[in-house]
């Protein structure tokens, strides 16, 4: 059979499916040459393929902020990948934007369901790229009136980020975006701080000025006051709000939009791989491991 397989056979099925030229000739051996049971071959091993890199940290990736030219929703989301080979390259890229799409036409209720949504996707590049491919999290921003979004996509994807504003300023809100990006707020103001977050870092900070002997006999009242501003201080930087703005930094963001009449009502950020433990490979090891095989 394998004799039978004509080269331009093999490559009708390679352009289909993406797949390596040595599986594509195995797929047809295996499927009397028929294309679509050779593709459909292709998917089954595809299939195993992905359940065997179940195990297999996906870290790298892409973080990509994209808008519906139609309705105007804005959706964020963050796609993993084994290596950072395969995450700048153009087929990787484009089925993170397929994705986007599916999300913003179907609007999950959450990255399970976006999930079940994309898996024929997923499959589908395992098998073109050969890697552990995860949807790891999402966020559509829908288009309201009164409210304008403007988002930032920082070194070619490591991480994205959107800013709604309550005012159309084109300008202040790439501004914004990009301060996002680059100095990773946590919270838009210091109401947004839970109260046992607040509590325990005051806890800490009493007993740190305890055992500060600048701060040996000072008055309770003083040492509470002190403790207050150093709280006050540690929160600000984390505190968009109260952040030096990024593109003028003699005032803070606060300042910035006033300054416009404006002001944040939500703001996003995705940098791709934070929280994830990365790999650790040992090359000789995985060498010698295809060799025993």
């Amino acid at each position: 059979m394998a004799d039978k397989i004509s080269v331009e056979l093999i490559k009708q099925l390679r352009d289909r499916s993406g797949a390596g030229l040595m599986d594509c000739k195995a797929a047809l051996a295996a499927s009397d040459c028929d294309l679509d049971k050779a593709s459909d071959w292709l998917r089954e091993k595809g299939l195993a393929k992905a359940a065997k890199k179940a195990s297999r940290i996906a870290a790298e990736g892409l973080a990509l902020a994209v808008k519906c030219e139609k309705c105007g929703k804005v959706v964020l989301l963050e796609v993993n990948c084994e290596t950072d080979f395969v995450a700048k390259g153009d087929a990787f890229r484009a089925l993170v934007e397929e994705v986007a799409g599916v999300i913003l036409a179907k609007e999950p209720k959450d990255v399970e369901e976006a999930k079940a949504l994309t898996e024929s996707l997923f499959t589908d590049a395992t098998v073109k790229m050969g890697e552990k491919f995860d949807l790891r999290r999402f966020v559509v921003i829908p288009a309201v009136e009164g409210q304008f979004v403007t988002s930032y996509v920082h070194m070619g994807g490591k991480i994205a980020s959107a800013v709604v504003l309550s005012a159309d300023e084109p300008e202040l809100g790439k501004g914004l975006a990009m301060h996002i990006a680059a100095n990773n707020p946590q919270y838009l103001s210091q109401d947004e701080i839970a109260k046992d977050v607040l509590e325990h870092e005051k806890a800490v900070q009493l007993e740190a000025a305890k055992n500060d002997e600048k701060l040996a006999g000072k008055p309770a009242a003083m040492l509470e006051k002190i403790v207050e501003a150093k709280v006050n201080k540690y929160f600000a930087e984390t505190i968009l709000l109260s952040q030096p703005y990024l593109l003028d930094d003699s005032k803070t963001v606060a300042q910035a939009l006033k300054e416009k009449n404006a002001s944040v009502i939500k703001f996003v950020r995705f940098q791709v791989g934070e929280g994830i433990e990365k790999r650790k490979d040992d090359f000789a090891a995985e060498v010698m491991n295809e060799v025993n095989k």
